[in-house]
């Protein structure tokens, strides 16, 4: 006798968060299990596309699956009813903010190398460049055409190498033309660009913010639904002191900090492979210790990584010795997204975990 909707989800049981200590059923993760053919079409809460996390919870239902005897075809969808904003930027699955509490600590390359390989496991990525006064996110990622507009006069983001980019710096008919321009200005274009581009379908946007906590930062928490914030640093202590003003910040608007970057984090003499703490030792761990944030990784000081990005992004060069920093990166901010999405599925859930398996009759 075959399997039915009602046992295999009571299977499905077996299946456990990582992150959150509990079973995907009792979190509300399994949105609907449906038996039809001898294929089991499950939907999940999932909404955090090619994490490695979630990569690996899909393995573990297609084996409860495989042991009842069933084809699995798995689908992700989370919406209002799970505590997620369909009305601003529908068809963005993800907004990720990047941020530094001042300038000069690598967080635009850091911005770029995250898009650029978050599309290296294969999402749909755009990168949006805040820093209307510094735009200098094309450095790094070239376009390959000019915005296009539509019918409608929104803009139509060029690509770099798969990811759709929106940035000053490509608005401009001469790269090195200053963007001299006051408060409202400013305000203008970035509403302009959180309001008025149709990046089509995307699993992650990532917004590389200007440094500090400004208008354009304020402008971005209170008009966009952020699923977190990554925050970048260096070792020394002026940069930490503005690292914490940013944290605060974005705990002020109730936005989660997925976790802090340590750029510079040590230096590598590539004569003697000799490794040198130029900048002090143990500098994010402080705001990892305070804040209780994760560590999302320590890139060191390497002249691929140089602070004009002028190799690209280096995510995707096999031949560069900080390829595997950044993949590690990569890895760990979307396990964060989708750590946080599962979350807020969790505090979504009415009742208790009794109430979320159906009886035989509603089967």
């Amino acid at each position: 006798m075959s399997i039915t909707e009602h046992e295999l989800k009571i299977k499905l049981e077996d299946v456990e968060d990582p992150d959150l200590g509990d079973d995907i059923v009792s979190l509300g993760l399994v949105n609907d299990v449906r038996i039809e053919d001898e294929t089991a079409r499950i939907e999940l809460a999932f909404n955090a596309p090619y994490a490695p996390s979630e990569m690996e919870l899909g393995n573990q239902i297609r084996e409860v699956v495989d042991e009842a005897g069933l084809e699995a075809d798995l689908r992700a969808h989370v919406g209002p009813e799970q505590g997620f904003d369909d009305e601003v930027l529908p068809r963005v699955r993800n907004v990720i903010a990047v941020s530094s509490g001042k300038g000069g600590v690598g967080k635009t390359t850091v911005a770029a190398n995250i898009a650029a390989g978050l599309e290296k496991r294969g999402a749909m990525v755009g990168l949006l460049d805040a820093d209307i006064h510094g735009p200098n996110i094309p450095r790094i990622l070239p376009v390959e055409s000019d915005p296009g507009v539509t019918p409608n006069e929104d803009i139509v983001p060029p690509r770099s190498d798969g990811v759709r980019v929106i940035s000053m710096g490509i608005m401009t008919e001469d790269e090195d033309d200053p963007a001299i321009l006051r408060g409202p200005m400013v305000n203008k274009f970035m509403l302009k660009f959180l309001e008025g581009v149709e990046w089509g379908r995307l699993d992650y946007l990532i917004v590389d913010l200007p440094p500090g906590t400004g208008d354009a930062t304020l402008n971005l928490l209170q008009s966009m639904p952020v699923t977190g914030s990554v925050v970048v640093t260096t070792p020394q202590e002026m940069a930490l002191d503005d690292t914490r003003k940013g944290i605060e910040m974005f705990r002020k608007h109730d936005t989660p900090v997925l976790g802090v970057v340590e750029n510079m984090s040590t230096f590598v003499a590539p004569d003697t492979g000799k490794e040198y703490n130029l900048f002090g030792t143990d500098g994010a761990q402080q705001i990892v210790d305070k804040y209780d944030i994760p560590l999302l990784g320590q890139i060191p000081i390497h002249p691929d990584f140089g602070a004009d990005g002028s190799k690209g992004a280096l995510v995707k060069d096999d031949e560069s010795p900080v390829q595997e920093t950044l993949e590690d990166l990569v890895a760990n901010v979307s396990d964060r997204i989708g750590e946080i999405n599962r979350q807020t599925v969790a505090d979504n859930v009415e009742g208790g975990p009794e109430n979320k398996l159906p009886t035989e009759t509603e089967d």
